[in-house]
């Protein structure tokens, strides 16, 4: 395999060399190839990305350091109708046969595909990019705009075009750039005509983006622009705009420093063929009139019923449907108050996070009642969505833990259920996947091995449900919901199968665009093991070592002698830690291990009861789906069993055989979990990204439990993770992945990611991740699962590779290949490069990007 490798390493290399020779096979002998754009600042190189991204022209896109775009333009043929014509229609030979194989369709059809594969290499390409004056000249241009932009107005500028002697049709561009002494804000002076302009301004001028003393930048004549238009707008002027700021700057003999003045216009008021000026007035909200029921059909309809609330009037055409409280608790315009845009957007958000009615309609106008002419009244328009939703889906994944799935579901929906605008919806799924490992330990000749069902029911209200008042912590403008549900599933997967049973009271709200915040004050869940028989079926490795010691020892076996599941096994178990340890027959080494066997037997296949609360912080810059540069941080920390052991002396718990307190017949658990999880991506330009990831996660057991549920507990590898192990198959430590499924209490990963453009929508990517998972602190003892300090480190394993991905630009289907770089499972001194063929290699299969 190493011999394979080495021969498809070669023959990519000579292919990329041939097509290098021919990147300038379609330029004319006066044309040259941009290969290369040099900067220079006083004879000095520039080396700032975002200088160099205001050229007018860039060489062509390379992947590492290889045109492949370029060379797939180069493909196609310039004369493609000539060529076609020379060689089908005037060449009466091949026409002739052609149109004996082929009908006259089947024969314009095929010259026609011709031509559209010719211009799908072009469109898939990118033409090469040519080096000339008028180019080069622009670039010029919005090299000495960047400058005069950034405080440097005396900049000079040049260019060179420089053939490159040892290359053939290809130049690199030089620019000459000499700045001169920069231009520095000295004196900030106003011209404001409104005067309720002027003392808002002045109220606020210390928050101004133009500093004196600062260098001249146009970025911050922008940002004050847009600065004082939201404090205008968000201070009663409901009717200003940008187009009223003006900057006057005054450079004639001032040594380099600029003497700046604000200039504010009154509004313009236009009557009839004649413009005048005014002043700007502070407006106030005089009343706020909500229509709960509108229509545009109805619009001119007889409005049938009214309420009034703390100020709001509530109108409706049929007969109210919503409590006037619940509505003018989602209203942020207030009458009394002056006029703001926040209100305004504030509105627009809640009344969308509601799902109770369409996109809202706001208007204001002048009160007829004032002749001042600064009180506006407000009108909201809402158009009720249907009361019930009936909603379907389908879907095909993969994941960690399966290879293939499919999934499928529906929802009911009940909007405004008590007229308080809550909402209760009726949910239920299924899935069947398929899983390698689960087929291997039950039925081989099953594909479907996985399956689940579940139903849900959510009760979602526009508040927070406490018995205290917590609008100061959390105001209404967070958009605060409280969340209750009840749910069921039962599923048939590794093998032991299982049925869950959850109920969350879970209250969330935004204190921003950008971050969000979840707290479930109450989480139970029951989780009950259906087959908890069939464990040795499942974990054939725990079997099979069990098997061997049980022919090393006293225990009497059958013919043949192998222990049978699951009463041999049982038993044999039993024997071993029941008894006293010399009358098994056993050395120390296999007595412990046996007990390791039944201490995660035992954890595997007890029930479970959660009754747990979590807290968890979200912040995400990402705007939008296409947005490529941004930051995502999670924290979330969980506790577990506090209350319930806080009850004990009360209610006076049972106790199982390893004398942990039981509720309702199970042990319940009992720890203290957080997670960490920071993602960065970095936009590069020309469609390349770099995405990095960092995360860690530990969970301590304590009190009434040894060891963390397996709901709870972190793992390894996958097509998400470290993509050079399988799912499971990492860690835990330097133990090698001797179980089939390894899980642990603590986990560290970190992951890079380089992507970019490939060829149309193809796209590829190179990686590296870093990660592992331990034990510690809970009642795992063996030294090889274990982190016992920093030293542990050198455990961590190291993944790189390639993928391949396509963007069918609603989600990415993701093809990886991961190689071990550093595996701790290995011996010291023989970790790295180990296993790093194609044979050893992991191919993971994903839908959208890890992270």
């Amino acid at each position: 395999m190493k011999r394979l490798f080495a021969k498809i390493l070669l023959f990519f290399l000579n292919l990329v060399l041939i097509i290098s020779c021919n990147a300038v096979k379609r330029l004319e002998p006066d044309q040259n190839l941009l290969v290369k754009n040099q900067i220079f600042s006083n004879g000095e190189e520039v080396k700032d990305s975002r200088i160099y991204s205001r050229l007018h022209q860039e060489p062509n896109t390379r992947i590492l350091g290889f045109p492949l775009r370029l060379h797939f333009y180069n493909l196609a043929r310039p004369n493609i109708d000539s060529i076609l014509t020379a060689k089908y229609l005037e060449n009466e030979t091949k026409n002739r046969k052609l149109k004996n194989l082929l009908s006259k369709k089947q024969f314009d059809r095929f010259l026609k595909s011709k031509v559209e594969f010719n211009q799908w290499l072009k469109r898939t390409g990118e033409a090469p990019v040519l080096v000339n004056e008028e180019d080069s000249k622009k670039s010029e241009n919005r090299l000495k705009s960047w400058y005069w932009n950034n405080g440097w107005f005396n900049v000079e500028t040049d260019y060179k075009i420089i053939p490159l002697e040892d290359k053939e049709k290809r130049a690199k561009v030089e620019y000459y750039v000499t700045p001169h002494e920069p231009y520095i804000i000295d004196s900030i002076k106003t011209e404001i005509s409104s005067r309720a302009l002027d003392s808002l301004y002045e109220l606020n001028k210390a928050e101004s983006a133009i500093k004196s003393g600062t260098q001249y930048n146009t970025l911050d004549f922008n940002d004050e622009r847009d600065r004082l238009s939201q404090l205008f707008r968000n201070n009663g002027v409901y009717n200003f705009d940008q187009e009223y700021i003006s900057f006057d700057a005054d450079t004639v003999e001032t040594d380099h420093k600029l003497n700046t003045t604000l200039i504010i216009k009154n509004q313009r008021n236009n009557v009839g063929d004649s413009i005048s000026r005014v002043p700007f007035k502070i407006h106030n909200i005089s009343k706020v009139n909500i229509f709960t029921d509108y229509t545009y059909s109805q619009r001119n309809s007889v409005l049938t019923d009214s309420a009034r609330h703390e100020g709001y009037t509530l109108y409706s055409f049929d007969e109210m449907r919503y409590k006037p409280e619940a509505i003018s608790d989602a209203i942020f315009i207030k009458p009394g108050n002056i006029y703001k845009d926040t209100d305004r957007t504030r509105t627009y958000n809640r009344l969308n996070a509601l799902r109770v009615f369409r996109y809202p309609d706001i208007q204001y106008t002048l009160d007829p009642d004032d002749s001042t002419a600064t009180d506006l009244v407000t009108n909201i328009f809402l158009t009720p969505l249907p009361k019930y939703s009936l909603g379907f889906d389908f879907d095909v994944s993969q994941s960690n833990i399966q290879e293939f799935g499919i999934g499928f579901g529906g929802s009911f929906l009940i909007r405004n259920i008590f007229g308080g605008l809550e909402n209760l919806e009726f949910s239920g799924r299924g899935s069947i996947a398929s899983s390698t490992d689960a087929a291997a330990s039950r039925d081989e000749n099953r594909f479907f091995d996985i399956t689940e069902v579940g139903a849900d029911m959510k009760l979602s209200l526009p508040r927070i449900f406490l018995p205290v008042d917590t609008e100061k912590i959390i105001p209404k403008y967070m958009s605060p919901f409280t969340n209750m549900s009840l749910g069921f599933s039962t599923q048939r997967n590794i093998g032991l199968d299982k049925q869950t049973f959850s109920g969350i009271l879970n209250y969330t709200w935004k204190p921003s665009k950008r971050l969000n915040n979840s707290l479930d004050l109450l989480n139970i869940q029951y989780v009950r093991n259906l087959n908890p028989e069939n464990y040795f079926n499942v974990y054939q490795n725990s079997f099979e070592e069990l098997n061997d010691i049980a022919q090393n020892s006293n225990f009497e076996l059958n013919d043949p002698p192998t222990l049978g599941i699951p009463d041999e096994a049982d038993d044999f178990i039993n024997y071993v830690v029941s008894d006293d340890f010399p009358n098994t027959g056993l050395n120390q080494d296999d007595f412990f291990n046996v007990l390791d066997i039944y201490e995660r037997k035992l954890r595997l296949t007890e029930n479970n009861l959660i009754f747990a609360t979590n807290y968890t912080y979200l912040w995400n810059t990402r705007e939008g789906l296409y947005d490529q540069e941004f930051s995502r941080f999670r924290f979330k920390i969980e506790t577990a069993g506090n209350v319930l052991s806080l009850l004990s002396g009360v209610l006076n718990y049972e106790q199982n055989e390893q004398g942990f307190e039981k509720v309702i017949g199970v042990a319940y658990s009992q720890y203290a979990k957080t997670e960490i999880d920071f993602i960065k991506h970095w936009d590069l330009g020309n469609d390349r990204i770099f995405a990095a990831r960092a995360f860690g996660g530990i969970a301590i057991p304590f009190g009434n439990s040894n060891s963390i549920p397996i709901t709870k507990t972190f793992f390894g590898g996958g097509p998400n993770d470290n993509r050079a192990w399988q799912a499971y198959d990492l860690g835990p430590g330097s133990s090698g992945s001797i179980l089939e499924f390894n899980e642990a209490n603590m986990k560290l990963a970190f992951n890079g990611e380089y992507r970019f453009g490939l060829i149309d929508q193809f796209k590829g990517a190179l990686f590296i991740d870093v990660g592992n998972i331990w034990n510690v602190l809970d009642n795992v003892d063996i030294p090889e699962y274990k982190f016992e300090g920093f030293q542990d480190l050198k455990e961590l394993a190291v993944g790189s590779g390639f993928g391949l991905r396509y963007d069918f630009n609603f989600f990415v289907l993701r093809f990886d290949i991961g190689f071990k770089t550093h595996d701790p499972a290995q011996s010291d001194g023989n970790r790295w490069f180990r296993d790093y063929n194609f044979s050893n290699a992991v191919y993971n299969v994903g839908i959208n990007y890890p992270f």
